[in-house]
């Protein structure tokens, strides 16, 4: 199924993400958790795919287990930053025969060795080289891009960001799911402007719950999420107590979730972190309004 056709259905939607094992050792347990968490029957699930690529055969074979041994709808990511256009390829020729629908074009995060390069002979410098790639390639894929509401770290402003993430729905992105934030209303503010430049596709609001404190340090450096106060007087409160910092960031997600539901806002994607527990509480939480009980 296409996520678009969720989208369209103008129902509230949980969704979550989990990433690949990044070894062979690793796979049965990875496996397991992301498993469990298709055992909530969430509206999609989408699967992180390795920096350069190390771990697109998981993210294929992921994806595909949760599509076919429990017919959850699967978003297979794909990154294109240090890729070759042969490497890109013959990535979307195994999506395309592994009956994958939907794809999450990303850039991806530059590595270490890469950062300050000229990238004017990089093959792909940003997620809309990608996006294009993916709708000349003759696959009926429905192509997903990020967002971001606090505006991208290599952005000039918020308006130079918003004209970029234009070029990326006009190339044949589908649908925008963005990136962690704390505060709903920096949310809806980034809504207004969107739709004010013209860009009407479905947005999926991501949210990333944060059980334990050392996920709040990761959080800033990575996507530099503004920390609402009342965010931080959690963390201060009970980021000690492992087991009371954990009950804390769920409940602050599911207020965030809730309030999104009933400002208009119907797809909600939940940085799950290969944690079953987390996403069941999370869908507990929200059984009746949603409709399913974990």
């Amino acid at each position: 199924m296409k996520l678009t056709e969720i989208f369209q259905r103008n129902k509230y939607s949980l969704s979550f993400e989990v990433f690949p094992p990044k070894t062979d050792d690793s796979y049965d347990s990875v496996k397991t958790a992301t498993e469990e968490i298709a055992k909530l029957s969430p509206a999609f699930m989408s699967v992180t795919y390795g920096a350069g690529g190390g771990t697109s055969k998981y993210t294929l074979d992921i994806a595909k287990n949760i599509r076919e041994e429990f017919g959850v709808p699967s978003l297979a990511h794909l990154t294109c930053v240090s890729s070759t256009k042969e490497t890109v390829a013959a990535r979307i020729a195994d999506f395309k025969r592994a009956g994958i629908e939907n794809v999450m074009a990303l850039r991806g995060d530059i590595p270490k060795e890469m950062q300050g390069e000229d990238r004017s002979g990089w093959a792909y410098r940003h997620a809309v080289d990608l996006i294009a790639e993916l709708k000349e390639s003759g696959a009926d894929f429905c192509i997903g891009g990020a967002c971001y509401p606090e505006v991208h770290p290599e952005s000039v402003s918020q308006a130079d960001d918003i004209l970029h993430l234009k070029e990326k729905v006009d190339a044949g992105c589908d649908f925008l799911t963005t990136q962690m934030f704390f505060d709903n209303n920096l949310l809806y503010n980034f809504l207004y402007k969107i739709r004010q430049a013209g860009i009407t596709v479905p947005v999926v609001a991501g949210i990333m719950p944060i059980t334990n404190a050392k996920q709040v340090e990761r959080a800033i450096r990575l996507s530099g999420s503004f920390m609402p106060q009342r965010f931080k007087s959690l963390v201060d409160k009970f980021g000690g107590d492992s087991a009371a910092m954990k009950q804390a960031g769920i409940a602050y997600a599911t207020d965030q979730i809730i309030d999104l539901f009933a400002n208009g806002v119907t797809n909600v994607h939940v940085y799950s972190m290969n944690k079953p527990d987390v996403a069941a509480a999370i869908q507990n939480n929200l059984s009746n309004i949603i409709g399913k009980n974990a």
